[in-house]
């Protein structure tokens, strides 16, 4: 077997830097990247996204058309269920479903439906009050409120925590 020389790479250090020198980069545009799409994910909310002091806040929605877009769809609905202990049990913010019966069948009327109001029952009727159920008012859609009413006022109504 012939003796060859030993071989010898040129450059090989610098491709090594050059290697890590485009690594770099690719990692810094894959940051962008990633930083960029999680300012398009973020919070609708512009009041959250700027500062007071910025001028585009004052072109920011204000808490009030806030409140009215978000009434547009849901409304509140006072309901009497037939339970009044049931009712003890809720606390503003549960979720419940709201189950119709006429004594023969029963069928959901609202799913899903966030207690926002649990009034307390007056002194003076509090028995009058136990065999009428008691009252709690919940935020639904429009549609849900209308059937809600029309439920409440042929059948009596009780409810799930969900």
């Amino acid at each position: 077997m012939p003796h060859f020389s030993p071989v010898l790479v040129r450059g090989g250090r610098h491709r090594l830097r050059r290697l890590l020198r485009h690594r770099r980069r690719a990692m810094a545009a894959g940051l962008a990247v990633t930083a960029a799409a999680l300012v398009a994910a973020g919070p609708r909310d512009a009041e959250r996204v700027r500062p007071q002091g910025h001028p585009a806040a004052a072109a920011a929605p204000s808490r009030e058309s806030e409140r009215e877009r978000r009434t547009a769809t849901h409304v509140t609905a006072p309901v009497r269920i037939a339970d009044a202990e049931t009712v003890r049990l809720l606390h503003r913010g549960d979720r419940v479903d709201v189950v119709a019966s006429d004594g023969s069948a029963s069928r959901v009327v609202a799913a899903g439906a966030r207690v926002t109001e649990v009034p307390e029952p007056q002194e003076d009727t509090a028995e009058s009050a136990a065999e009428a159920g008691a009252l709690v008012v919940l935020s639904v859609p429009r549609a849900t409120a209308a059937r809600l009413a029309g439920a409440g006022a042929s059948m009596r109504l009780a409810v799930t925590l969900c």
